[in-house]
């Protein structure tokens, strides 16, 4: 069955002027607009497509994809508010709609909002709601382990850290010290769970602990030098940015991996870079 708010992928059924029916399951069929139809289409292919109803509770199925589906959190700007409520640009030709009851503090047209996207149960819309702990567990519940690799949304800056979401499902934070750049409202990065304290509150960090995380680093950097025809423009003289931004780690974690690198004589450093041996160049990924 057709799931509304997420991807799926369904069967043309019918060719109209007008669009085509997709095969929704329980759901019936499902129109989609001329505009969005691939070419070629015939009936019996499978599209991949984003379910949602129109401003006429019509279910209609598009190619085009949000900027956060059902279930998921998002930054998102409000583009109008009037006597229904706020709506936000995701995406889709459609707003997305935040009644005045989601909304703390009230919206105003123009700024952003971290928001999460459900389905109203008595409409079948697709809204948003600001009202974040609604939506999230503050204490871990034995839902995680020290050292567990997880997907960390930036929610808010505080003077701790950030305040994020861990895995869609709860609150947690990435305290400064664990962080070697800015970070934005609305990114989404990998991390792992750090500590969970005795009062169940959950603190993060972006790497595991050097011991455990250098073999990691070091295949980062042997797989980004592989793809660069075996040679990278970063030293150690090179910027703690410059390095983040190549390989998403600290200079202090760089530096550790290539001197690892260089003692294990799989690469050689230069006065402009570091390059791959030629032996490890021609080598298997898996080995």
């Amino acid at each position: 069955m057709a799931e509304i708010g997420r991807l799926n992928k369904l069967r043309v059924v019918k060719q109209l002027d007008f669009g085509v029916y997709l095969d929704g399951g329980e759901h019936g069929e499902i129109l989609m607009p001329i505009r969005y139809v691939p070419v070629p289409c015939d009936v019996g292919d499978e599209l991949e497509v984003f379910i949602y109803c129109d401003s006429e509770d019509r279910l209609v199925a598009t190619t085009e994809k949000p900027y956060a589906m059902v279930g998921e959190f998002a930054l998102l700007k409000a583009v109008a508010v009037n006597q229904t409520g706020a709506f936000l640009q995701w995406g889709l030709m459609k707003d997305l709609l935040v009644p005045y009851s989601e909304q703390k503090p009230r919206m105003e047209e123009g700024k952003l909002y971290v928001v999460r996207v459900y389905v109203d149960e008595n409409s079948n819309r697709i809204v948003a709601s600001a009202m974040l702990d609604d939506f999230l567990h503050r204490e871990s519940d034995n839902e995680f382990e020290a050292a567990e690799a997880v997907k960390l949304f930036i929610a808010n800056r505080s003077d701790l850290g950030y305040q994020v979401i861990i895995d869609n499902s709860h609150w947690g934070l990435l305290h400064h010290t664990e962080v070697a750049r800015n970070l934005k409202r609305g990114e989404t990065i990998p991390g792992f769970i750090k500590h969970i304290r005795e009062d169940g509150r959950i603190d993060v960090c972006l790497h595991q602990k050097p011991s455990e995380k250098t073999d990691d680093v070091s295949q980062l950097i042997i797989s980004k030098l592989r793809k660069n025809d075996g040679f990278l423009s970063v030293t150690d003289k090179s910027s703690p940015e410059k390095i983040s931004d190549m390989f998403g780690i600290s200079k202090k974690m760089y530096k550790k991996a290539v001197g690892a690198l260089y003692r294990n004589k799989t690469i050689t450093i230069e006065s402009d870079g570091i390059r791959l041996l030629k032996a490890w160049a021609t080598r298997n990924n898996d080995e």
